[in-house]
């Protein structure tokens, strides 16, 4: 039994796929709401929204699969690492402007949270697991963009559009 919205497995891949669609839509929005509080430019939170929605697609499909969520998160940032420095070329834009909303999906909020709440209610032995489980997310989130920026730049500089030049002798 899968316990996203009652959705039964052996119902078929249909259900699966129907919920990884929701799953990247709403990753899509809440990117986008991301995007327009930095002041994104209208024309780029479109962008902005798919690198969000690739990197949540690519996280929640992993861990549909039983892979760890640290690994997930680490595959599902350099991911968005990628996707961002080529909208950044593609774009002639910042690649921080497609980066940072993009991050947002993944940030392990709901760790963050139950570390403190297990902290204020006692239980210091969850506290720390979550805790810990929390930092080794974070940690792959860093790691992730840190490999996506280890790609050479001309390597993405081939997606630029090229200029025509008109004085170029064929």
């Amino acid at each position: 039994y899968h316990y996203s919205y009652g959705c039964i497995r052996l119902n078929g891949r249909r259900c699966i796929i129907t919920m990884i669609i929701v799953e990247a839509i709403v990753a899509m929005f809440a990117t986008i709401s991301f995007a327009i509080l930095f002041n994104a430019p209208k024309k780029e939170v479109f962008y902005c929204g798919l690198t969000g929605s690739l990197a949540w697609t690519i996280y929640y499909g992993m861990t549909e699969q039983g892979i760890n969520s640290v690994l997930a998160s680490l595959v599902a940032a350099f991911g968005l690492t990628i996707l961002a420095r080529a909208f950044a070329v593609i774009r002639k834009s910042p690649v921080t402007m497609y980066l940072l909303p993009g991050i947002f999906p993944l940030v392990p909020g709901a760790g963050i949270y139950y570390t403190a709440y297990y902290l204020f209610i006692g239980n210091n032995e969850m506290s720390g697991f979550k805790g810990l489980e929390t930092l080794e997310i974070a940690g792959a989130i860093v790691f992730g963009i840190i490999f996506g920026f280890g790609i050479p730049q001309r390597l993405f500089h081939r997606l630029s559009p090229q200029k025509l030049d008109l004085n170029e002798e064929s």
